[in-house]
């Protein structure tokens, strides 16, 4: 029995790339449900994406992440292909990420962009995106070569277990760090990254966007490591305590007094707060010991594919 596979693509705005993109996958993958989830669109997008041939969900949350929640909750299949409705992800390389998903199984396939076409990625995103790639392998050990790709494969596994948190571009960062906070198996894949059609407009700001997204690493640092995240803000706080504390040792041992009080006061501050950052983290990893084991609980009650 062939598994059920379902096409999700996220859509706002994007009247004059929808219906090119919805053909795409048909033609791609002919067996597979193609849903298009409309966040509010003020053009013709859901009328395009119906006239094509897809199905229409509406999600009034706006943002990519809430639209992406709704739609794995709503969504039953075994295999979901995710990509953006702007026609610039390669239908074509669908089967064969599939293919890969099915046959390693795979809980996820991250079609990593590459491009040629300056328009369709430009300068900025591609260096913004190689720094988000550094940041995340430096915080968990690993990572993929394009976190930020929202071309993805998902098992049924992957998509029923993962809580998403994220309301915005953000997501990607998310499913991300899921995937490797889980150990889960996975695997990158080049695909082609195109440039949008005519008269479609992009809804990415480099810089907004990239901002969202590092804050959205460091609130995942902070949670999944709280040992590392905890410990390094105590460690500083205790040198800062030692360089304020040594002037004040040294006159101690020579006149055996305490001139400057509100710095021996701070000091004695800052390193009661060092201890407390310490234990803080001790106290927070084993929470997170404890939801990290729950999280993989649920990833292993759903049948792989």
């Amino acid at each position: 029995m062939n598994p059920r596979v379902a096409v999700i693509l996220p859509c706002y705005n994007e009247e004059a790339a929808i219906g090119l993109t919805v053909a795409g996958f048909r033609a791609a993958l002919p067996d597979a449900d193609i849903y298009v989830f409309d966040n509010n669109s003020s053009d013709r997008t859901v009328e395009v994406a119906a006239q094509a041939g897809a199905i229409v969900r509406r999600e009034p949350m706006q943002g990519k992440g809430h639209v992406v929640r709704r739609m794995f909750a709503d969504i039953e299949a075994d295999i979901y292909v995710m990509a953006d409705g702007d026609a610039t992800y390669d239908p074509v390389a669908a089967p064969e990420m599939i293919r890969r998903l099915k046959d390693e199984h795979l809980d996820m396939v991250v079609g990593a962009r590459a491009s040629e076409i300056e328009e369709a990625y430009r300068r900025g995103h591609r260096l913004g995106n190689r720094m988000l790639n550094g940041i995340l392998a430096r915080l968990f050990g690993r990572t993929f070569s394009d976190i930020l790709s929202g071309y993805r494969v998902f098992s049924r596994r992957f998509v029923k277990s993962f809580p998403i948190l994220s309301a915005g571009f953000e997501i990607e960062t998310e499913i991300s760090v899921h995937a490797l906070e889980l150990r889960m198996p996975v695997a990158e894949m080049v695909t082609q990254y195109g440039a949008r059609p005519e008269g479609s407009a992009s809804k990415l700001s480099t810089y907004r966007d990239g901002w969202r997204i590092l804050r959205t690493i460091l609130t995942l640092f902070r949670i999944e490591r709280p040992v590392l995240y905890f410990g390094s803000l105590g460690f500083l706080l205790a040198l800062l305590a030692l360089a304020l504390a040594a002037p004040l040792i040294v006159t101690y041992a020579q006149t055996g007094l305490v001139p400057r009080f509100p710095t021996a006061i701070l000091v004695t501050g800052l390193a009661i707060v060092a201890c407390l950052c310490f234990f803080a983290g001790l106290i927070l990893d084993t929470v997170v010991r404890g939801r990290r084991e729950m999280r993989r609980l649920a990833y292993l009650a759903l049948p792989a594919i």
